[in-house]
């Protein structure tokens, strides 16, 4: 275990006031009053392996955020008083994932979060992408003290402590850690052997544990604000509802910027991904007859775009960055014909997002070959993914597929395929009668927007959810029948989180059935499956195939005001509205009177 050092000194009376959520603390007691005292919080998440300012999918510097450019704006806000905590997703993405499996002694991201002297780390959810090898290797290294108080290995032994509690100039700080219990919808294989409980009961006992040891109480969660999959507790809205001990929730994972908010009185905060941003906590406490309580609570999102790289991190990390780099530059083949995806007829609008395209196809056309099933689905995680003719480098793959998704084979009727489809295309807004373009459903991002392949149909947006997909056809024009049986070709995260959890999709005896997970896991997840498939399969070269099996219909708008809309948007007469959060494009139409 870390030794962690005892905090002497008392912060300066200014407390943070731009961007909290509750008033300023007060001025606090002239100099030498032992009366008031303060504690600073820095929480970080989800950072996903951005160790430097680079983007290696990109292979492109990248300023918007990263460790070493975290460790500048600790600096400024960190004394001896601070504490420093991380709600984990620290080891994946950002090719950070080479270093998953290479030689090196330690992880990038590891190597960083202990030179920058982390008080406290708590597994997020990529973190048992690899494994528990992997993950008890991670926390070996990791000289913070790691928490995660509802994972038990293999002999149902903690697979680290659930609590630890720091002294803080007197002041006594408990800090709780948990980790989603969806982790076993997305690494089901890999937690087989391990036991994942209900985060709020684990918190129930250790607050148990707890009482009478601490005047603070911060939980550092890697859970999101709200459940997921209906599955009770695992938001930390739940918890703060049910834990008002809490004084402060660092919650994570859904890379949301959440400066401060209140949730049955517990400051709740949440960061950005790929370092971004992250949170500033100030807690004012008085003392009373049990210790210090808290009388006061501010908390501060800081943009770390506004930061430099910090010079010595980035030269601890040098190498790394050079390795990544070289490897991100790999070319693995070249593109024929044209680009894999047209351009957007409108501005704001993903050309990508409402017809068949070459992109698309792509993934689908591996998934299939890969698994020898019929049909595939598959999402597009970048709305504005494209490659243009030329030299591919392995870099491009996440340009085509983002993520680190193994594939999976289901087996499946043609009703539950007419579900499935059904769900995924509740992605559209349903078309009004002088609606001039396709609109997206706010609520939905694009990676649970599933297109298909080895099938037919068209797409009815005139039609409410649940009654979409019209003209329903295998290749050869037969209509498929909900009697039809049949494998399907999808990644790991939709299998696990839709297709094999009842819920949003199928009542739980209504449910496709698993044939095969991981298909040719020794190549690796679908972005590697598509770069093998370039390489080996299409012998080094590809052009821009679309079989274009699927329409949108229903949309009977004017064609020449639908036309106009695209010179007004390009002049700046119109605006395509995003969602409020910024994470949907397009979430509203524009319709004939807009452009009157």
């Amino acid at each position: 275990m870390k030794l962690h050092r005892i905090l002497v000194a008392l912060f300066s009376a200014a407390a943070l006031l731009a961007g909290t959520c509750m008033p300023a603390i007060a001025e606090e007691a002239a100099a030498g009053d032992a009366e008031v005292k303060k504690i600073r919080i820095i929480g970080t998440s989800d950072l996903h392996g951005k160790f430097v300012p680079y983007d290696y999918a990109l292979n492109e510097e990248s300023t918007s955020g990263s460790v070493a450019q975290l460790a500048t704006a600790i600096a400024e806000y960190r004394d001896e008083d601070t504490l420093l905590f991380d709600a984990g997703d620290t080891i994946q993405d950002n090719s950070a994932d080479i270093f998953v499996s290479a030689d090196e002694s330690i992880h990038p991201m590891v190597l960083a979060l202990n030179a920058l002297d982390y008080d406290v780390w708590v597994t997020g959810n990529h973190e048992y992408n690899y494994g528990m090898d992997v993950l008890e290797d991670t926390i070996g290294d990791m000289e913070a003290k790691t928490l995660v108080g509802n994972v038990y290995d293999e002999d149902g032994e903690p697979v680290a402590d659930d609590y630890t509690i720091f002294d803080v100039d007197g002041v006594r700080v408990a800090v709780i850690g948990m980790v989603t219990p969806n982790i076993t919808r997305w690494d089901a294989v890999n937690l087989a052997d391990c036991t994942v409980t209900d985060p709020l009961e684990e918190t129930r006992k250790a607050i148990e544990d707890l009482a009478g040891q601490y005047d603070v109480l911060v939980g550092v969660y890697h859970m999101g604000l709200d459940n997921e999959y209906g599955v009770e507790n695992s938001g930390v809205t739940d918890i703060c509802n049910a834990c008002p001990e809490f004084d402060v929730m660092i919650s994570s994972h859904e890379h949301a910027e959440v400066p401060g908010t209140l949730i049955n009185g517990v400051l709740v905060v949440q960061n950005k991904n790929m370092a971004q941003t992250m949170n500033v906590i100030d807690l004012t406490l008085e003392p009373d007859e049990d210790g210090w309580k808290v009388v006061d609570k501010t908390s501060e999102s800081v943009a770390i775009a506004d930061y430099e790289a910090d010079p010595a991190i980035v030269e601890l990390l040098a190498e790394y960055d050079e390795e990544a780099k070289e490897d991100a530059e790999t070319v693995i083949g070249k593109l024929e014909g044209g680009a894999l995806a047209p351009e957007d007829e409108i501005d704001g609008i993903p050309t990508a997002q409402i017809e068949d395209t070459a992109l698309i196809d792509l993934i689908n056309e591996v998934q299939m070959y890969y698994t020898g099933a019929p049909v595939s689905a598959a999402a597009l995680f970048v709305m504005d993914a494209n490659m243009q003719p030329g030299e591919i480098q392995k870099s491009d793959m996440a340009l085509i597929y983002k993520y680190t998704n193994t594939l999976y084979k289901l087996h499946m009727t043609g009703e539950q395929l007419k579900k499935y489809m059904e769900w995924s295309y509740n992605y559209y807004n349903t078309y009004e009668p002088g609606d001039l373009t396709i609109s997206f459903n706010p609520d939905i991002r694009a990676y649970n927007f599933d297109m298909f392949a080895g099938v037919n149909y068209d797409v009815n947006i005139a039609n409410e959810p649940g009654s979409r997909i019209e003209n329903l056809t295998w290749p050869d024009g037969t209509p498929v029948k909900d009697d039809d049986e049949f494998d399907i070709a999808v990644n790991n995260y939709r299998a696990n989180s839709q297709l094999l959890a009842p819920g949003e999709i199928y009542e739980e005896d209504d449910m496709p059935y698993l044939v095969e997970m991981d298909v040719r896991g020794d190549i690796g997840g679908v972005r590697e499956l598509i770069r093998d498939y370039i390489i080996n399969v299409k012998g080094g070269v590809i052009t821009p195939e679309v079989d274009n099996n699927w329409d949108i219909i229903g949309n009977d708008w004017d064609e020449e005001l639908h036309d106009k809309v695209a010179d007004m948007v390009e002049d700046g007469e119109l605006t395509i509205q995003s969602s409020e959060d910024g994470r949907t494009p397009n979430v509203v139409p524009i319709t004939e009177e807009d452009v009157k």
